[in-house]
């Protein structure tokens, strides 16, 4: 009863880090590894495959650590829920056509925007596709996760917008600022946050759905000198990865 009453607590407001330099990197060559294979809690549902998204993956990766903290968090969940795994590993192909894709959408969302404002806000919601470790695209390391809570059929829960919306809501504490708009929604954020970030994943607080771990992005909210997740190239045949390499 304990944990659980821990598990429903309000998501906190992100401190800012005062920090000097950006965390360095060093890249531990921990391994890709296939999730939900070994996991009845855990479902699959690869969103940008199923969008027929060019060079998307149709099984999702991520590395091992991250996989082993994504099952420490399923345990901690109360039993009658499940997560769905959205997006892990991404390749730089993938990346490239969601940023051309998503700004588009804010282009015609906001049709007074300067090209400069279109960046500005589709960088909310997708990282630039580059490869550069100081502004590392996330799901280029494996360490990135897009997840949803879900019932024990795994069909998704109510966590108050659509995965990928590009909305005020989607950040992860719209519903602390606004509990009586969807009450629901607001206990299974906290649920979904307290239970990742319990074991060590970081939250995006743009988006309610997507986590982090080992990479620079994590690396900059905990204030940690070093990132050890850094960028995977993957060669994808039949959206599979073959084989892969760390830049």
């Amino acid at each position: 009863m304990m944990m659980q009453g821990k598990l429903f607590q309000p998501i906190d407001v992100l401190k800012a880090t005062n920090r000097q330099q950006p965390p360095s990197m060093q890249e531990n060559s921990e391994p890709l590894i296939r999730v939900g294979e070994d996991d009845a809690r855990i479902f699959v549902k690869p969103i940008y495959y199923l969008q027929h998204i060019p060079h998307s993956l149709k099984s999702l990766y991520l590395r091992d650590g991250a996989y082993e903290r994504l099952k420490q968090a399923v345990r901690l969940l109360p039993e009658n829920y499940r997560v769905i795994v959205y997006d892990g590993y991404r390749p730089l192909q993938v990346q490239q056509f969601l940023f051309t894709q998503f700004s588009q959408q804010i282009k015609r969302q906001y049709p007074d925007f300067t090209q400069e404002e279109v960046v500005k806000e589709t960088r909310k919601y997708v990282a630039f596709p580059r490869l550069g470790n100081e502004h590392l695209a996330p799901h280029l390391t494996g360490g990135a996760i897009d997840v949803t809570l879900g019932d024990i059929n795994g069909k998704a829960l109510n966590l108050g917008t659509a995965f990928d919306e590009l909305s005020a809501k989607s950040a992860t504490r719209y519903f602390e600022q606004h509990t009586a708009e969807n009450y629901e929604a607001c206990l299974h954020r906290r649920l979904l946050y307290n239970c990742m970030t319990m074991v060590g994943f970081t939250n995006y607080a743009e988006e309610w759905w997507h986590y982090d771990l080992h990479n620079i992005a994590w690396a900059t909210r905990v204030n940690a000198p070093k990132a050890s997740y850094g960028a995977i190239e993957a060669q994808i045949q039949d959206n599979q990865v073959k084989e892969y390499r760390y830049l």
